[in-house]
């Protein structure tokens, strides 16, 4: 298969892929992996991960690059630690399994991928690597070596020094933003159920949606955010959220029932699961900014402001009614309506306190407040991102 790239060794144009079965036209895909399915009882299912392996091999087969984002860490550590509730009990029993499953864990990726003469790299990464956009880069650009000399990186979280206030806390979520700093075209969620239903699959006439458009308000009250499996940490809102990330990118996601033998060519031969159809494609830096999970602070505006907001114009503190948070020039909030509806988030010109000082202020009347002339905007519409 040809592959179109540039310079930089990026794709030329995207890659389409509509369908599971579409899998072989992406030239670069992100593999998640949970928890519950590579570990059981503290022991890794070897034999299954051989198969996936052997999946991926396929796949690199087809000239696709592959990147691994697993889950299991902390299941691996607190079985040899032996650890209560799975290494759950407390922030310092995860930490302290993760530092010892983290070793495991890569272990058994560089054996089962060392089979096929495919070679394993790990990389660990926390949130503020993937927050930060010139750590951001920087890890795109470690991504983009290891997959041009023919390794296969295996991300995951690094449990080990993260924290319950500043982590992703989920796999799925990070699978989207390394997709994102990868440039891939696909991101495959394997799970313990076959895609999203239109309600919780354990009711009578739930319906399996095999293919979303863009993710509703309407498809996120579908979804749960219980872990069937009591091990790991996601659920299929963040599943969900996932997809909203990928999909900034122009990047599809699919959700696949990965507890088959081989799962990837089970899904691709039998078409299954739920596709997420991204319908839009943001620039780069946009697409990353979307991504951010931690705002410090959320800035709530009027009814006037969110007109103005959805015609494309940055936010001003005339339409400012309130401030929450401490956070200084150039932080990550969030922004919402008068109803506390979410309306997106942006990278704020002014420190929390001056925006309080100038809360519903017009220009000609901030600057007896700050002291010195206004700047254009509070949230100015390049740094800004809807939704």
């Amino acid at each position: 298969m040809k592959v179109r790239t540039g310079a930089n060794g990026h794709r030329s144009d995207p890659m389409t892929v509509s369908a599971i079965k579409d899998l072989a036209s992406a030239r670069r895909i992100v593999v998640k992996i949970g928890s519950a399915l590579l570990v059981t009882d503290g022991a890794a299912n070897e034999a299954w991960l051989r198969s996936l392996a052997q999946d991926l091999w396929a796949l690199r087969e087809e000239g696709l690059e592959i990147i691994v984002v697993s889950s299991g860490a902390i299941a691996l550590g607190a079985a040899r630690l032996s650890l209560s509730k799975g290494g759950r009990a407390s922030l310092a029993d995860a930490q302290a399994a993760a530092s010892v499953g983290q070793v495991a864990l890569a272990q058994l990726w560089a054996d089962a991928l060392g089979q096929h003469d495919l070679t394993a790299a790990q990389m660990l990464v926390t949130i503020g690597d993937l927050e930060d956009r010139r750590r951001y880069l920087n890890a795109s650009a470690t991504l983009e070596r290891l997959l041009e000399a023919g390794a296969v990186p295996v991300v995951n979280e690094n449990d080990s020094v993260a924290t319950e206030e500043i982590r992703f806390g989920d796999n799925d979520r990070l699978a989207a933003r390394i997709a994102q700093a990868a440039n891939a075209d696909a991101v495959l969620l394997l799970s313990d159920v076959d895609g999203l239903f239109d309600r919780s699959p354990d009711e009578e006439g739930a319906a399996l949606i095999k293919r979303v458009e863009g993710v509703t308000p309407e498809i996120i009250a579908m979804a749960s955010d219980h872990s069937s499996s009591g091990i790991g940490s996601g659920g299929m809102k963040a599943k969900l959220q996932a997809a909203r990330i990928a999909e900034r990118a122009g990047i599809m996601l699919a959700i696949i029932n990965g507890t088959h033998e081989s799962p990837i060519a089970n899904a691709v031969a039998a078409d299954s699961g739920t596709i997420f159809l991204p319908r839009r494609h943001d620039s780069a830096r946009k697409a990353w900014l979307g991504g951010r999970m931690a705002p410090e602070g959320v800035l709530s505006v009027d009814a006037g402001c969110v007109a103005a907001l959805e015609d494309g114009a940055s936010l001003l503190a005339a339409g400012l009614t309130e401030v929450e948070g401490e956070f200084q020039r150039g932080a990550l909030v969030s922004l919402h309506g008068p109803k506390g509806e979410r309306l997106g988030q942006g990278l704020v010109e002014y420190s929390a306190d001056e925006c309080r000082a100038i809360l519903g202020l017009r220009d000609t009347d901030q600057e007896a407040q700050l002291g010195y002339a206004p700047r254009a905007a509070v949230v100015h519409r390049d740094h800004m991102v809807r939704g």
